[in-house]
């Protein structure tokens, strides 16, 4: 079963949140509240998350000072966030919203379906690389268990590096039908350099799994990070 991503959406008004609910539902995801910045970064803590709707105008800790300490965390810097706002103050106003880390600055009232239509792209990206992790921890396996010279253990070795090329190759085709359709929707210039990086990751896997084919060159791959 495919384990769903989860989605922080971050509002001071129980309205706001409960309209971004309604719109994000039908993405079959989990979504988590937030009221505030601070229980945003609360959430942080424990929990991954595919992307970040995150509110400008809060009291207190705003949507701007909030993304810089997402932006800080290690943990947390790599997570696209997704500005909405009920202001528009110019220019200014929405390059301190890039400036402050977002991926995208929308102002409300916003098209339910662009939203939605957003969202999933970062949705998708966030599945695939958690797939590629998965590939990459099994292949890691085989690899520490690479010493051992059992018939019996050398062909189940091969039966998992058969499982493991079929499983890397439907997420290579996913991978480059969600790469086509960002090319064709003209989508966000970050969203499409995520998805080129997901593509140079399941390269670097591929050629790993065929550095252990039977007949390939007996120097051990190179696997490839998880950045």
């Amino acid at each position: 079963m495919v384990q769903k991503a989860k989605i922080l959406l971050v509002d001071d008004r129980p309205e706001n949140l409960l309209a971004l609910e309604a719109i994000l539902s039908a993405l079959d995801q989990t979504l988590v509240r937030a009221s505030s910045g601070e229980e945003a970064l609360k959430a942080l803590l424990t929990d991954d998350f595919a992307v970040i709707l995150l509110d400008v105008q809060m009291p207190g800790m705003d949507g701007f000072e909030t993304a810089a300490h997402i932006k800080r965390r290690e943990r947390t810097r790599d997570i696209p966030i997704i500005f909405l706002t009920a202001i528009n103050h110019g220019p200014h106003h929405t390059f301190r919203g890039y400036a402050a880390g977002a991926v995208d600055y929308i102002s409300k009232p916003f098209d339910p379906w662009v939203l939605r239509a957003k969202v999933s792209v970062f949705v998708e990206l966030y599945m695939k690389n958690c797939q590629l992790r998965e590939q990459a921890a099994l292949l890691r396996l085989q690899l520490e268990g690479g010493g051992k010279t059992a018939v019996g253990e050398a062909q189940e070795s091969t039966g998992l590096l058969a499982e493991l090329s079929a499983r890397l190759a439907a997420v290579e085709e996913q991978a480059e039908a969600l790469s086509k359709q960002l090319d064709d929707d003209s989508a966000d210039a970050a969203a499409v350099a995520t998805a080129a990086h997901l593509e140079r990751k399941l390269t670097g896997l591929r050629r790993a799994l065929d550095a252990l084919e039977p007949g390939a060159d007996s120097g051990a791959p190179t696997l490839p990070t998880q950045n």
